[in-house]
């Protein structure tokens, strides 16, 4: 990393770069945090990064000081924008900075492969951004993500806990998830109210293709929609639940979150083999 490169807190200064609520920012500031979650992400050469949410830069320049062939950072913030341009020129050609909402933005095609994610996630877009993400998983290589650690405990839940749920289910189902870290708020600027918790995503090598994960979102939409309720009443939705769960094999008066990744990858098969 250049070593004339200003302090991330001068940039914030010089930059008016205020983490603004409405955008979901708390800014990570201390430069061996981020170098622990670029670490955290794995093998970085040959390897391609999408980060999302970079603002003053923090994590961006910790990946940069890793063998990543490039980081392509996409930025809503147009001060954060400004900002990030100053890194930008000094590594031509190895960071891009992309002024754009990041749920626009596909990686497979934003990017050649091998592909990562690393992002530090602005809180407000974090779960519509996994979710839109797991269903391109297939495409990447890896996910080392930050959420909120509630949010954090939802995607690597077991069942039968009270955190396992939808999120948990389809990220399971299309991942091997860890719990990599936490972080407590005072490692940010502004400090948030809560802990914060570094995920680790691996895809699992089978894609079950668009169709099938379209199925599986309206299944653990209707299961978990109503959670209280035994299957056979949470599933009326989606037509004959009585005959869905009997053809999975599922007994109508168990719960959602009773029911392992296996046997909702069983129900979301049946179902969509129904039509």
């Amino acid at each position: 990393m250049p070593a004339d490169l200003p302090s991330l807190r001068d940039t914030v200064a010089r930059h008016g770069l205020d983490a603004r609520k409405s955008l979901g920012q708390h800014f990570l500031l201390d430069p061996a945090l981020c170098a622990r979650i670029a670490t955290a992400a794995g093998p970085m050469a040959d390897r391609h990064v999408l980060e999302v949410g970079p603002g003053p830069g923090g994590l961006t320049r910790a990946l940069l000081a890793t063998e990543a062939a490039k980081v392509l950072a996409v930025e809503l913030d147009r001060r954060a924008v400004a900002a990030l341009a100053e890194l930008a020129a000094r590594h031509p050609g190895r960071l891009e900075v992309v002024e754009a909402d990041a749920l626009t933005v596909d990686p497979a095609t934003a990017l050649p492969a091998p592909r990562k994610i690393v992002a530090n996630l602005p809180y407000n877009v974090a779960t519509p951004l996994l979710v839109k993400w797991l269903r391109g998983a297939a495409a990447l290589e890896s996910m080392t993500l930050m959420f909120q650690q509630e949010v954090a405990e939802r995607i690597t839940a077991a069942p039968d806990t009270e955190a396992y749920g939808r999120l948990g289910v389809l990220a399971q189902w299309r991942c091997r998830g860890t719990l990599l870290l936490t972080l407590p708020p005072g490692a940010f600027s502004p400090p948030p109210k809560v802990w914060s918790a570094v995920v680790g995503l691996v895809p699992h090598p089978e894609d079950p293709g668009p169709a099938l994960f379209a199925t599986m979102e309206r299944l653990t939409a209707a299961a978990f929609g109503q959670r209280r309720k035994m299957l056979r009443g949470a599933l009326k939705s989606l037509g004959d639940a009585e005959g869905l769960l009997a053809a999975a094999g599922i007994e109508g008066s168990r719960r959602a979150e009773t029911l392992s990744i296996a046997e909702f990858d069983r129900l979301a098969r049946t179902l969509l083999a129904r039509g």
